[in-house]
């Protein structure tokens, strides 16, 4: 988009509504020493220099390289195939949004139907979506989807606490005035059991994580159990995970 100002007629018509000869006027509530204080930055670096200096900078610190990592909280050490650099600076790559022109979008419908080909055999389901933005937001749909499901006769979303803390926190704000009755985490007890306690005719999803935020690994079998209570009482089980997990661990499908 261009940048269009406004031309000093334009300018001077403004000033005169508001009853003002300077725009510097606007800015008097500022003391003078804080409108333009001396920054005393130092004298300007050539971009091999700066280069050289986050270098220097950032030798100082150890990486993951030299030491094992427990930082956790999704933060895990992920080898990259220097290919991964070459396809996403590929146009088609450079926005989440769907094509509306798929006359002119047959990259990004390729690169969506490729996508949505490896989540289904990572995850061993029949389908997957290609048109969230994170996982955040995928668990919000994914309890939204359980509302819809119930055709929102049931309003308690019941979460454990294991599940990353930015989850639930984008899970309350999307879900803002619809209603619902989010529970589960109000302790810090990583409890399957604890979370089907809450569980009653009103409930419409659980949500966990594996591996969780604390990094804890539940097996296929304490998954297939809670899936089966969950089921029992008619709701259902919402599993946030780690993709590139599912290439080792049992997938849900």
């Amino acid at each position: 988009m261009r940048y269009t100002p406004n031309t000093e007629a334009e300018r001077r018509a403004m000033m005169d509504v508001i009853g003002i000869e300077d725009v510097a006027e606007l800015f008097t509530d500022i003391p003078a020493e804080h409108r333009f204080p001396d920054l005393q930055l130092p004298d300007p670096l050539t971009e091999m220099e700066v280069v050289w200096e986050m270098n220097e900078l950032a030798g100082e610190n150890a990486t993951m390289s030299q030491l094992a990592s427990f930082l956790g909280a999704g933060a895990y050490r992920h080898f990259v195939p220097a290919v991964v650099d070459m396809v996403i600076s590929r146009n088609e790559f450079y926005t989440a949004y769907t094509p509306y022109q798929p006359e002119i979008s047959q990259g990004t419908l390729q690169a969506a139907f490729e996508y949505q080909s490896m989540v289904a055999a990572l995850t061993g389901m029949d389908v997957a979506n290609a048109s969230h933005y994170d996982g955040a937001t995928a668990v919000a749909e994914a309890a939204i989807m359980a509302i819809n499901v119930a055709r929102l006769k049931r309003k308690k979303i019941v979460i454990s606490p294991s599940v990353n803390p930015m989850y639930r926190q984008v899970l309350r704000t999307y879900t803002q005035g619809m209603g619902l009755d989010i529970v589960g985490d109000e302790k810090n007890e990583n409890d399957f059991h604890a979370l089907l306690d809450l569980c009653d005719n009103d409930t419409a999803a659980v949500i966990v994580q594996n591996p969780d935020f604390l990094g804890q690994l539940h097996s296929p079998e304490e998954m297939q159990d809670l899936a089966d209570a969950v089921h029992a009482h008619k709701a259902l089980l919402v599993v946030a995970t780690d993709p590139i997990a599912l290439g080792l661990f049992t997938p849900p499908g």
